[in-house]
């Protein structure tokens, strides 16, 4: 695992300009049980990488140019897959996160990943949802279309094949 995230770290240093490796593999190794949580986000399709954020903090985040593939088809919350009486999905985005042990990523932070590459450009991501959105029903997503990023809304029980989401979690 620790290969794989250093290969991406050296292939993509616009999104760690002034990191170094040797810093990062010093975090892995004092937190060993992120790598556990990378290696399941890795399976899923997320090409992780790690990025620094302008406050300074480490994430690593799902930075596969679309969607991850094991992650899709899914609604948002299960609150929304159990009022799901027709066709539900086979989960939900949040509780999928969780049981990953990462968050989701939410719209500033999605909008900084943005910043970092065109991502989303065939698929859709959930973010998190300010609370006073769930509690009408909806939810929100993200995607890149015509050179922009847009945020959506949809019912949080809605569910598409090109729909996942993205997570993240702090180094």
């Amino acid at each position: 695992m620790l290969e794989t995230l250093k290969k991406r770290f050296e292939e993509n240093m616009n999104r760690h300009p002034d990191l170094l490796w040797s810093t990062v593999e010093e975090r892995l190794k004092e937190k060993p049980e992120v790598l556990e949580v990378l290696k399941r986000m890795e399976e899923s399709g997320g090409e992780v990488d790690v990025i620094a954020l302008p406050q300074g903090k480490l994430i690593y985040c799902d930075c596969a140019k679309e969607t991850p593939a094991g992650r899709r088809s899914l609604c948002y919350d299960e609150e929304a897959l159990r009022k799901r009486a027709k066709n539900p999905p086979a989960g939900s985005a949040t509780e999928q996160a969780g049981q990953m042990g990462v968050k989701l990523l939410d719209e500033k932070l999605y909008y900084f990943l943005q910043q970092l590459g065109e991502f989303d450009t065939k698929t859709s991501s959930w973010i998190l949802a300010p609370e006073e959105i769930r509690k009408l029903g909806g939810a929100l997503f993200c995607e890149r279309r015509y050179g922009r990023v847009f945020t959506f809304h949809n019912g949080a029980d809605s569910y598409y094949s090109v729909r996942g989401w993205r997570g993240y979690i702090e180094l």
